[in-house]
């Protein structure tokens, strides 16, 4: 079984590696859902690591209905993956009534070849998950991620199942949200070749109290999260 961390960090890329995962997917700010890492945070991990990296483009929180504007940027950030050495990309468009964006979606596709394309987790959203599959396999994308269109994975194990049954010769369908060591059998029970998760624990830094707050969901900034070193060497002792 394929191990996908989904490092918020170069540190949590890191200890990605150390610990024994497969690859990294790599993102800023998982207290939003993730979004593009930043100049430095890719050149960083692209020069550490050897394991591959798949960055996720996704240039703001919110939904995945993007302006024009917003859409160039991510073309920009899928080209400079490209010219780094990054090894996969991980995105999608949907459009305003949350059906696949799939003129956009290809774009994005084409622009990443050679490297391979992950659908992220906006398939969450779409009504018709099985239309908008047989789309992404022809245009073309690797993977994709999904819970099953319900908050956590293992919850969605119905339509996960359903989907790697019917279509699973055609695209790797990754189950991610809420994947951990006491749940992670039961993925590897049902045939799922790859898994996803972060492995996140929260770290006090501070012995400060802040001031003020300046985050909007209300989380303690005197703590960062980080992948857990310890958690990912479990994770990947219990699926070998």
């Amino acid at each position: 079984m394929i191990i996908e961390i989904c490092a918020n960090s170069v540190e949590s890329a890191l200890n990605a590696e150390e610990g024994g995962a497969n690859r990294i997917e790599f993102c800023g700010e998982l207290s939003v859902g993730g979004i593009t890492p930043s100049y430095g945070m890719l050149v960083r991990a692209v020069e550490q690591l050897s394991i591959p990296v798949f960055v996720l483009i996704r240039p703001r929180s919110g939904n995945f209905t993007y302006s024009d504007e917003e859409f160039e940027v991510m073309k920009e950030d899928v080209l400079f993956c490209k010219k780094i050495g990054c090894s996969g990309i991980v995105s999608g468009v949907l459009d305003a009534d949350n059906n696949l964006d799939i003129d956009r979606t290809r774009e994005l596709v084409e622009l990443s070849k050679p490297l391979e394309f992950t659908f992220h987790r906006a398939f969450d959203w779409v009504s018709q998950p099985e239309e908008a599959l047989k789309q992404l396999i022809e245009i073309g994308c690797k993977r994709v991620l999904t819970s099953g269109q319900v908050e956590k994975a293992i919850d969605g194990l119905s339509l996960l199942k359903k989907l790697k049954s019917k279509y699973g010769d055609s695209i790797v369908i990754m189950p991610g949200s809420g994947v951990n060591i006491d749940n992670v059998l039961e993925f590897k029970k049902d045939g799922f070749s790859e898994i996803h998760f972060s492995a996140s624990s929260a770290y006090k830094n501070l012995t400060a109290t802040p001031k003020i707050s300046f985050n909007g969901n209300a989380s303690d900034e005197s703590f960062i999260t980080k992948s857990d070193l310890t958690l990912i060497k479990q994770m990947v002792d219990k699926v070998k």
